[in-house]
């Protein structure tokens, strides 16, 4: 088979696999390691995915890129070897919010919570919110739920058409208000 016709081939079963199936099954399939019980909304991956590994009911949510490599090619006209990696770890129960960039070499700590938007740069430690860019811790993951432990509605077991009608019935003080 010539070239031209395997690298069609090859850019197709990519294009297969990041289209058409899940996203934890996507990630598994390029090296990802994941464990069990998670939700996985990205197909962000680094181009060394077999350096992320997922902890145990982990949430990453849509738009999360990982990170496991960067900003060496600036220095290869003098150093054209030159390269460098970071291996991602997110430990188990931690979430990371919508479009935020996890950095080469950071671990995300049990429990955690990653704002939606962060660029972690640095290893964020269990059971602490950070946010920010760079992210910063902003409190304890207790704190948080005694800040936000009001607004719970309790309708995490409610199926969509009965979470909807459920909080379009609620008063206005219901909802966080900023």
């Amino acid at each position: 088979m010539n070239m031209p016709i395997k690298s069609f081939f090859s850019s197709f079963r990519k294009l297969y696999w990041s289209l058409f199936m899940s996203p934890i099954k996507y990630a598994k399939h390029i090296g990802v390691t994941i464990g069990s019980n998670c939700k996985i909304e990205t197909r962000n991956w680094s181009s060394e995915p077999y350096l992320v590994t997922i902890g145990n009911n982990v949430a990453l949510t849509n738009g999360v890129s990982i990170h496991t490599h960067g900003g060496a090619r600036v220095l290869r006209k003098d150093h054209p070897e030159f390269d460098f990696f970071g291996k991602v770890r997110i430990c188990d129960w931690a979430y990371i919010g919508a479009y935020s960039q996890i950095m080469p070499g950071v671990t995300v700590g049990e429990g955690a919570l990653v704002a939606a938007g962060s660029i972690v740069t640095k290893s964020v430690d269990p059971h602490t919110v950070v946010a920010g860019n760079p992210a910063k811790p902003v409190c304890s993951t207790e704190e948080f739920y005694h800040r936000n432990k009001r607004y719970n509605v309790g309708s995490k077991k409610m199926t969509p058409e009965e979470k909807k009608k459920y909080l379009l019935s609620l008063p206005e003080d219901s909802f966080i208000v900023k």
